[in-house]
């Protein structure tokens, strides 16, 4: 880890041996973060690169199927229930533990976390807060990959996903973490948990159809809803507080980025929408700070801490209220 780390910090592009094209996309892909630095990323931040968009693409493109699959309730209703367990896991674990560490568990209730956050399909545990951290120590600056302000909405929203330097975890960002071995497995082989989802998906389907036929569900059915929809679904709302949160709603504290607080972009990512709050006091394990803040990310970490699944939740330091402006 000490190498990577090294390597992360030192310009090791002139040593490297000259790769280009799908070649230099296989090590960035398959070859894990050391061969990905060593084979030099690429110089223009906002390079695409599209071998690597590929599957994503066709992510989106597997919700058209819901033309030839229909609809049931079943169907529907797992969708919710899969947007709302990983919108859980990524929120409460990807971002509030792994990336800010606001409160403890166990290693098993980690590594449980770690994997449903990574049926969201955004990528490994170590990936996601290396990144997150990036961004809350540069915040909205040239830097700062998914900054509305500095390259715009949809660089923000999605694009910077797809750029080649972003590929690599920041592994320097993550020691604390990248001593997991389990989750550094996660983090390399991230296509796992979603590919036996989309299997088990399926599977569901199937048994729904033959067991209760009345249900009017199928495996193709179940796999659109269930995985595609929800999935896509899952990743844009996400996504908003990169973009959306640094654009509409209120600013509470006068912080050094454009964060807002916007209660609608609450309530589609489970509380995550009072930016602005977080933005200001990172450290915390509710982001709604009072209790008309619609937070239910936080409602459930404290429920879980009833059930010794989690505890030390870090609260809201009364010097934070103090700094409250209310601005507009």
């Amino acid at each position: 880890m000490d190498l990577l780390i090294f390597m992360e910090h030192t310009n090791v592009e002139d040593n490297a041996r000259p790769l280009k094209g799908w070649r230099l996309t296989f090590l960035h892909w398959y070859k894990g973060d050391a061969d990905a630095v060593v084979a030099a990323v690429a110089k223009d931040d906002h390079q695409v690169d599209w071998v690597r968009m590929l599957p994503f693409a066709v992510l989106h493109l597997s919700c058209l199927g819901v033309l030839w699959v229909s609809w049931s309730p079943v169907a529907v209703g797992v969708a919710f229930v899969a947007y709302w367990v990983r919108m859980f896991a990524i929120t409460g674990f990807y971002h509030r533990y792994f990336s800010h560490r606001t409160f403890k568990t166990s290693r098993a209730v980690q590594f449980l976390f770690a994997v449903l956050g990574n049926a969201a399909v955004q990528r490994g545990p170590l990936w996601w807060a290396g990144h997150h951290r990036h961004h809350h120590r540069h915040s909205d600056v040239a830097s700062d990959v998914h900054s509305p302000k500095e390259h715009g909405f949809w660089w923000s929203h999605i694009l910077w996903i797809t750029s080649r330097p972003n590929f690599p975890t920041r592994l320097y960002n993550v020691r604390d973490l990248a001593r997991f071995p389990e989750l550094r497995f996660l983090d390399r082989f991230d296509t796992i948990v979603p590919i036996l989802l989309a299997v088990a998906m399926y599977a569901l389907g199937e048994y729904c159809g033959s067991r209760f036929p009345e249900s009017g569900t199928s495996g193709w059915q179940m796999l659109v809803w269930g995985f595609f929809i929800s999935t896509i679904v899952l990743f844009h709302g996400t996504c908003t507080i990169n973009s959306l949160s640094h654009l509409f709603g209120r600013r509470r504290f006068a912080t050094q980025d454009h964060s807002r607080n916007n209660i609608w972009l609450a309530l589609i990512t489970m509380g995550e929408g009072w930016h602005n709050n977080h933005h200001y006091y990172p450290g915390a394990a509710r982001q709604g700070f009072y209790w008309w803040e619609f937070d239910p990310t936080y409602y459930l970490l404290k429920m879980l801490s009833w059930i010794g699944l989690v505890r030390d939740l870090r609260p809201v330091p009364k010097r934070v209220y103090d700094q409250d402006v209310s601005g507009p």
